[in-house]
């Protein structure tokens, strides 16, 4: 499911710096993309939603916790 899941954002989300780690039917996802810039939180997990839907819709995954962030979010306050 792991392995599913990072293949699917990585082919959605290319070049972005993607981690998935995960126990049973949980996961946890992390994207850093530019593909995030100036988007709402709603849309950015949306947007990581469509990439791994069907995994979601076929209780591959039941639950999945999401942050998806741009470079600068993902470097912290000193970035700024």
């Amino acid at each position: 499911m792991v392995e599913e899941a990072k293949s699917r954002l990585e082919a959605a989300f290319d070049g972005a710096e993607i981690a998935v780690a995960g126990e049973g039917n949980r996961c946890e996802v992390r994207v850093v993309s530019d593909v995030f810039s100036g988007l709402s939180r709603v849309k950015r997990q949306q947007a990581v939603y469509a990439a791994i839907g069907d995994l979601i819709a076929a209780g591959t995954i039941h639950a999945v916790t999401i942050r998806a962030l741009t470079p600068d979010e993902a470097r912290g306050p000193a970035a700024s």
